[in-house]
């Protein structure tokens, strides 16, 4: 089973996802601020949204909406294709580590 996410029907909807990449990072979480309370008050109504700039920092951000920039297709494949890659290598590295320890017999 899928997990989910229950919205009230009464909060607008986000306009990003749970680890969309965007140009300020991954979107680790979010959570919304409603009308008339008092953070909506105090910082704005709607949402917010945790940011990771990339996955070797430990480092995160709190941003609004209207702060956020979706990559373009353009971008986020170059950025995917690059990941790709990088654990293509990582798998090949593991390999032949494997290879040695095993002297060359393995499974695949």
């Amino acid at each position: 089973m899928q997990p989910t996410i229950s919205i009230p029907k009464h909060w607008p909807y986000p306009r990003f996802n749970l680890e969309q990449r965007t140009q300020q990072g991954i979107i680790l979480g979010l959570y919304y601020y409603p009308s008339g309370t008092e953070l909506a008050e105090q910082f704005d109504d709607g949402w917010r949204y945790v940011l990771m700039p990339n996955k070797n920092c430990n480092e995160t951000s709190y941003l609004q909406e209207d702060q956020i920039q979706p990559l373009t297709p353009e971008e986020l494949f170059l950025e995917i294709t690059a990941e790709i890659e990088f654990y293509q290598q990582q798998i090949s590295i593991l390999q032949q580590q494997l290879a040695v320890l095993t002297g060359g017999f393995t499974n695949a």
